[in-house]
């Protein structure tokens, strides 16, 4: 369900009138370069060459801007799109931007107070040195895999995987293109990360069929890994084959129609149950690839503390 204008409206008040500062104890363009490439984005005052120059003018220098600027600036598109705002919301609770528990769990029930009349929450995804850290999730639309990623991560950045979370979340009914792109960009990514946790140099041309060969090699779930012996074992050796299926088709949908690719003309369309079939099916081997990261940390901890 798309977030509507009353909500919106809403949590605005909600911060006005409890006085909440939405950069918490960091100055404003601080707040938003975590969140937006303001270096790159235009200044509406022609005096500076950027961004961040230009909010840092008019809010820290001049403090000419009202307190609400940043929910109608065109550039944040705060007003505009569902995946900005709640992005906006989690980050204004994120650690390193209000360290106060309670006060961070005071504007979080504030918040989904009102969203949840849209069918949508912030959750805790992640800790952070012993602090929540949340992203938006919907109760009603998405898999409940993808609520599931976040719990496994132990190794990466947590923040970016919550914004991959976030996209595919919001985007599974409003943007089912989107998605499916983003569903792509977390399977090469739960690759990466857990490449890179185990000390293997990640080839910039891999794509996503290659990456998981790899990472499946080096986590020894790949079907050649898998002893004769074991009981089952040619059903096991099915089952991981079949992640080098669910990756290729994951990519093949995005090129297809996905993000990031041109489209032929006359292409079709995907809809939100293609979303949440490609959605489900990313978040689950994303899950099953960080589990197995997790299993072998455990396993090798375990071994070291019964070495003499």
């Amino acid at each position: 369900m798309p977030i509507t204008e009353v909500t919106r409206q809403a949590i605005l008040d909600e911060l006005r009138l409890n006085n909440i500062r939405w950069a918490g104890r960091l100055d404003e363009p601080t707040f938003l370069a975590r969140l937006y490439p303001l270096d790159e984005m235009p200044s509406y005052d022609r005096r500076f060459g950027n961004a961040r120059d230009d909010i840092q003018q008019h809010r820290e220098n001049n403090l000419d801007w009202d307190d609400d600027w940043v929910f109608t600036d065109d550039r944040l598109g705060l007003d505009q799109s569902d995946e900005k705002l709640l992005q906006f919301l989690a980050m204004t609770v994120h650690p390193a931007v209000r360290p106060d528990r309670d006060e961070v769990h005071k504007i979080v029930d504030l918040y989904n107070r009102h969203l949840r009349m849209d069918g949508w929450e912030l959750a805790e995804t992640a800790q952070i040195s012993g602090r929540p850290v949340f992203a938006a999730r919907s109760a009603l639309t998405v898999p409940g895999t993808v609520k599931q990623i976040a719990k496994h991560v132990v190794a990466g950045d947590m923040d970016y995987i919550a914004k991959q979370i976030t996209r595919m979340e919001t985007a599974v009914d409003n943007d089912p293109e989107l998605a499916i792109g983003t569903a792509k960009e977390l399977i090469e990514t739960a690759c990466k990360t857990v490449l890179e946790a185990i000390g293997v140099k990640v080839d910039k041309k891999w794509d996503v069929p290659q990456l998981l060969r790899e990472t499946t090699k080096q986590l020894q779930l790949a079907p050649g890994t898998v002893s004769a012996t074991t009981a089952a074992a040619d059903s096991i050796k099915r089952v991981l084959g079949s992640l080098g299926n669910i990756a290729a088709g994951v990519a093949e949908l995005r090129n297809s129609y996905g993000t990031g690719h041109g489209k032929t003309s006359g292409a079709g369309g995907l809809g939100p149950r293609h979303a949440r079939l490609v959605v489900g099916a990313a978040s689950t081997l994303a899950v099953f690839l960080f589990e197995t990261y997790n299993d072998r940390i455990e396993r090798q901890k375990l071994a070291s503390s019964n070495t003499p």
